[in-house]
């Protein structure tokens, strides 16, 4: 009898929802952002949304949160796979409140405010939700593995103080899933060996 407990080390439990914009649909990106809700790791509980553009002329990476060591403990252990230029611990935390609006069902929001500007992250026109698997060590490269509840959307909106950033997003197959560049990933849990 197989036994139903993963044997592999949890990292962290939460969300990591992330819209990816490029110029026109299959670009190249100029914007992306990675959204954590993170209910448990060894740097604790928080929120943290890392930040990138080609439409910040200032700081064109930028790092929000409202817990510092679990943002680092993110960028070490995650986002150095995920994506390193987000992984960079010389980079500036900017301290936020983080709060969200809307449902699946119309249109969902992320609000990350900060002293020097209010940041909105918004999916709308959803398609049909599924369960990402991917097992500890079946990506070449990387011994983690993940599990997660996808909800991709076929638009997405970043806006930054009153502005918003350029792009659209790209529809693309994940797997048998058809699947996006702007995806709300709740339930997601990483694990490694």
């Amino acid at each position: 009898m197989t036994s139903p407990v993963d044997p592999n080390q949890i990292c962290l439990t939460g969300e990591n929802s992330f819209i990816r914009l490029s110029p026109e649909p299959g670009g190249e990106q100029t914007t992306r952002t990675s959204h954590w809700r993170v209910l448990w790791s060894p740097g604790g509980a928080g929120h943290v949304l890392f930040l990138k553009s080609a439409d910040l002329e200032r700081d064109p990476v930028r790092i929000y949160s409202d817990n510092i060591a679990m943002t680092r403990y993110l960028q070490e252990e995650i986002e150095s796979i995920l994506f390193p230029e987000f992984a960079d611990p010389s980079l500036t935390v900017i301290p936020a409140q983080f709060s969200r609006s809307g449902g699946i069902e119309s249109a969902y929001n992320e609000i990350v405010v900060a002293s020097t500007e209010t940041v909105v992250l918004s999916w709308h026109d959803f398609l049909t939700p599924y369960m990402l698997n991917n097992p500890a060590g079946s990506t070449p490269g990387r011994p983690h593995g993940v599990y997660s509840c996808f909800f991709p959307a076929r638009s997405a909106q970043i806006t930054v103080g009153d502005r918003a950033l350029s792009g659209a997003v790209t529809l693309e197959a994940r797997g048998s899933a058809q699947s996006s560049t702007a995806c709300c990933a709740w339930s997601e849990t990483w694990v490694k060996p």
